[in-house]
């Protein structure tokens, strides 16, 4: 969601930002892996370009703007929900990314709020199209 608005830079950091959030809680779940793929299309990234993993330190640099961050994180929320389940694994790495980004844990139960409610209407709209 919003990905085309990422610098390239920026793109090619949520790409590791991403693939910190698959493996922190050990398993690739083959949903992680197609919204990893929705997420290179999105991005104009080469199918085959994998995601490495990227420290954090000075993530907030990269990702500059109030805009570029909340896309970040929205996606990367809801990419840690992809397998059914938000890991506690996840769940601290996105707080520590979010805390990069100068926010509190507010704000970040607001994004996964708004996540939650995206993915169940989503869900809705699934079982109305049967």
């Amino acid at each position: 969601m919003w990905l085309s608005a990422l610098s390239g830079e920026q793109r090619g950091a949520l790409l590791g930002l991403a693939h910190n959030v698959v493996v922190s809680d050990g398993l690739l779940d083959p949903n992680e892996e197609g919204m990893l793929n929705e997420f290179k299309r999105e991005m104009e990234l080469s199918p085959a370009l994998e995601g490495e993993y990227l420290e954090l330190d000075g993530i907030g640099a990269t990702f500059d703007t109030r805009k570029s961050r909340i896309i970040a994180l929205l996606n990367l929320i809801r990419l840690s929900y992809a397998d059914g389940a938000f890991e506690i694994e996840e769940e601290c790495l996105l707080k520590e990314i979010s805390r990069g980004f100068g926010m509190d844990d507010e704000e970040f139960k607001l994004l996964d709020n708004w996540v939650r409610r995206l993915l169940s209407l989503e869900s809705e709209a699934r079982d109305l199209m049967r």
